[in-house]
């Protein structure tokens, strides 16, 4: 069983900055794939950001603006989030891939005002 732990949501001005952390109860190396999704009111829950291995890939829309990384050494996994635009507002959650099963955070809350 992986336990993913999210912080660092809030609520931020647009323009503005936010990281969020991921915490694993497990050795990120051996996760097959780290990354974070997002999910506004009333939509899907979309890929934002994801890694695996020294492969990064990033939605359209958060290119440039947004950076996944990791801490293996602290089993962390990170999204640096840049120039937030309110259509950022949503709950991101964190996921990993570990033998080929899906495991999710509890999400964190980013709102981003005009």
């Amino acid at each position: 069983q992986v336990q993913l732990v999210e912080s660092g949501g809030g609520l931020v001005q647009a323009g503005g900055s936010l990281t969020l952390s991921c915490a694993v109860s497990q050795n990120i190396l051996s996760m097959y794939m780290m990354g974070w999704y997002r999910q506004a009111p009333g939509k899907q829950r979309d890929l934002v950001a994801a890694t695996a291995g020294d492969i990064t890939r990033y939605a359209d829309s958060v290119k440039g603006r947004f950076t996944i990384s990791r801490d293996n050494a602290k089993n962390t996994v990170y999204l640096q989030m840049n120039s937030l635009k309110p259509e950022d507002t949503a709950v991101y959650y964190c996921n990993a891939n570990y033998n080929f099963r899906d495991y999710w955070g509890q999400g964190t809350q980013v709102t981003v005002s005009s």
